[in-house]
């Protein structure tokens, strides 16, 4: 219904507008053909447009299908953060990987996920990062709401994001079996 009101609203201030301009410029009625024809053509033109914009329409709405696919259900965990550590974003994976739903892990500092003893080092990365926009890494140990602590490594880059303030992207990847295998060799070397 809002629809139509809304329809009708406009249909009459078109009609409103041309009365204005008719008034304003009488033609004469060897215009008629003419303009007849430059009506058709301006419509068939306005058809043409309107079904390029659908299609611009369907191929933005497929892309951002397949970017949420692909951010979503990544295989690495990603975040987005404030300058001071806040998470503002968040995929499956990151929230998966920190024992949290993703609505309760938007607005938690990052911080209160890091051991103790990484902390500082955190601090200092994060310091440095939302100053420059090279790529920061850091390897360190989290501890998930729910779940046990784990070895994981960061990459980080400041991201600008508009007129905003700039933010952290951070790509969060579980490095447990690495961390296995390292200690493993070393187990095997020292035998």
């Amino acid at each position: 219904m809002a629809k139509r009101t809304t329809a009708d609203a406009l249909r009459f201030a078109a009609e409103a507008r041309l009365k204005e301009q008719q008034a304003a410029t009488p033609l004469a009625d060897t215009d008629l053909p003419g303009m007849l024809h430059e009506l058709q053509v301006h419509q068939i033109e306005l058809e043409m447009q309107n079904e390029a914009l659908r299609e611009a329409q369907t191929a933005l709405e497929e892309s951002r299908d397949r970017y949420v696919d692909l951010y979503e259900f990544a295989p690495v965990g990603y975040l987005t953060l404030t300058g001071v550590g806040q998470v503002t974003d968040a995929n499956l994976t990151a929230a998966k990987m920190l024992g949290v739903e993703g609505k309760y892990l938007l607005g938690l500092r990052f911080a209160a996920l890091i051991a103790n003893a990484d902390r500082k080092r955190w601090r200092s990365l994060l310091a440095g990062a939302m100053v420059d926009s090279r790529k920061h890494s850091l390897d360190l140990i989290l501890e998930p709401v729910n779940g046990s602590p784990f070895p994981a490594h960061i990459d980080c880059r400041r991201a600008e994001a508009g007129r905003e303030a700039p933010v952290l992207r951070i790509a969060l990847t579980d490095i447990s079996e690495l961390k296995r295998l390292e200690n493993e060799l070393n187990s095997l070397r020292s035998d």
